[in-house]
């Protein structure tokens, strides 16, 4: 039986001149900082038109959003190979957020930029708004993976929200990798580390017979922040 080779995907000139638009605006981003760079200085640097850049790209908001949904698609690849065959809810959370790391090491710059208005979901590029929700959701799937046979047993009416409540906590470890300044961020490492363990321990004793009005509790707090009914 003759073996399929699987097509090579062919790139437009249009979509090739929008490639070299984000390339040049990232590395923009990165050297001269995201404020400071302007629609013109990367037309200038990407060999384009002003115009053109702004055909391809309607503001630098823009160009931001097609870098996190390129950063999106990139990442699957290695999230799972990151993750296949390792075992355990604590490691496996680690390897997830290592990729994370891996990946926008050369851009943690940019994100610190955008982190000034981070928090307000009301900020398209925040990781909370509604324009990135389709990234989120993506995101918040492979949480929802990793606890597949993860070695315990999660509480059933904590299950819905644990994807989302690990999504938070990688949010959280990402904002400390940001702004961390210790060398190579190795204070990121050692939290990651370290806070991975203690989320996975409560996580299991959340199913203890004990536990059970404190895990009610908790899912009710989680039900008031995601806005859901009572």
């Amino acid at each position: 039986m003759p073996i399929q080779r699987e097509t090579p995907k062919t790139t437009t000139k249009a979509e090739e001149t929008a490639l070299r638009i984000l390339d040049a605006a990232l590395e923009l981003f990165r050297s001269e900082g995201f404020d400071s760079a302007t629609m013109r200085d990367i037309a200038a640097k990407a060999g384009v038109a002003t115009g053109a850049a702004y055909y391809y790209y309607a503001s630098k908001d823009t160009i931001v959003m097609a870098f996190y949904q390129r950063a999106c698609e990139e990442m699957q690849p290695k999230i799972a190979a990151a993750i296949d065959g390792v075992s355990g809810l604590d490691a496996r959370l680690r390897e997830l957020i290592r990729v994370k790391f891996e990946y926008f090491a050369p851009d943690r710059g940019v994100l610190r930029a955008l982190l000034r208005n981070g928090a307000d979901p009301k900020y398209p590029l925040s990781p909370f708004s509604i324009e990135t929700k389709e990234i989120r959701d993506v995101d918040i799937a492979w949480f929802r993976r990793i606890l597949d046979d993860c070695g315990f047993r999660v509480p059933r009416d904590l299950m819905p929200h644990l994807p989302g409540v690990l999504w938070f906590f990688q949010m959280g470890v990402i904002f400390f990798w940001v702004i961390d300044d210790s060398p190579d961020q190795v204070r990121s490492a050692r939290l990651l580390e370290l806070a991975a363990k203690s989320v996975v321990a409560l996580v299991r004793a959340s199913a203890l017979p004990f536990m059970r009005p404190l895990r009610k509790g908790a899912v009710k707090l989680i039900e008031i922040v995601k806005g859901d009914p009572a």
